[in-house]
């Protein structure tokens, strides 16, 4: 018998030192961003990478006296909360009746969902805003929340309908013989089993709603304070700008998202991997 051949294996410091390059990389503009906001701008100007020299608090004062970012917030806030909430309560539901009830239609239906990933949104953001426009919903807050729901629905039902698949079809079984309805049955047997994949979803979604630039600045009215992301972009201007302005909002805009990835971080990681192993 022929000996198997070892494969060499990359040593652990290497790993280690990619990893901490990597880490460097990618923690660098939140440390630049955070030191920046305590300095002024002109310090900023001066020695863009020094440590600030003082405990410089102007910043957020000037961030809220000079622009209505409690009302940015506000919007923010409720854009991300209302259109996470519609996406779980719709998406999931398509997944399940796609991959429950599998048939020449759903096939159609979670195909035609797929196709819309490979679409860029720069493709067809004008016919959407005309179709925004029809439907009398330009200008509000609800326009930003259906686009939202809309663009989640591709990767959603794709991610909800591999998790699905490893649900046995027993449990489901069982629950309606006792009597419940396919309805109460996905609501109070499925739908916690997905708690997971539900965590993923939030956090994806949540951040990329969150840190969205492009749709409220064309979707919402222009000369009223939109969200946090457009309102800390107009103190960028084309011959001036408050970068000291900037960074303030930008670590005043990471908080919240911080705190709930950290808070859905265990749940992330287990629907991404268990998903990937179950599609």
């Amino acid at each position: 018998m022929e000996r198997a051949v070892k494969k060499p294996k990359v040593p652990d410091f290497i790993l280690l030192a990619v990893t901490i390059v990597l880490a460097i990389i990618f923690i660098y503009p939140v440390l630049f961003a955070l030191m920046s906001a305590f300095k002024s701008n002109g310090d900023i100007l001066k020695s863009p990478v020094a440590l600030p020299t003082s405990f410089y608090t102007q910043n957020f004062q000037d961030l809220f006296a000079q622009s209505d970012f409690a009302t940015a917030i506000i919007h923010s806030v409720f854009l991300t909360v209302v259109s996470e909430v519609l996406i779980v309560c719709i998406v999931p539901m398509a997944a399940y009746g796609i991959e429950r009830r599998p048939g020449k239609m759903t096939s159609f239906i979670y195909s035609f969902f797929l196709a819309g990933m490979m679409i860029p949104f720069h493709l067809y953001m004008f016919p959407l805003f005309k179709q925004m426009k029809t439907f009398r919903i330009f200008g509000t807050m609800a326009g930003p929340i259906v686009c939202y729901i809309a663009g989640s629905i591709a990767f959603g039902t794709l991610l909800y309908s591999s998790f699905l698949k490893g649900i046995p079809l027993e449990i489901e079984e069982a629950a309606q013989i006792d009597g419940c309805s396919p309805f109460q049955t996905f609501w109070q047997v499925t739908f916690p089993l997905l708690g997971p994949c539900t965590g993923s979803m939030v956090i994806l979604n949540g951040l990329g709603i969150w840190n969205d630039y492009l749709m409220p600045y064309l979707a919402l009215p222009s000369g009223k304070a939109k969200t946090i992301t457009v309102e800390i972009a107009s103190f960028v201007g084309q011959y001036t700008a408050r970068w000291d302005i900037v960074f303030a909002g930008t670590i005043i805009s990471i908080i919240p998202a911080l705190v709930i990835f950290c808070m859905f971080q265990k749940y992330f990681v287990k629907g991404i991997t268990a998903g990937a192993a179950k599609g």
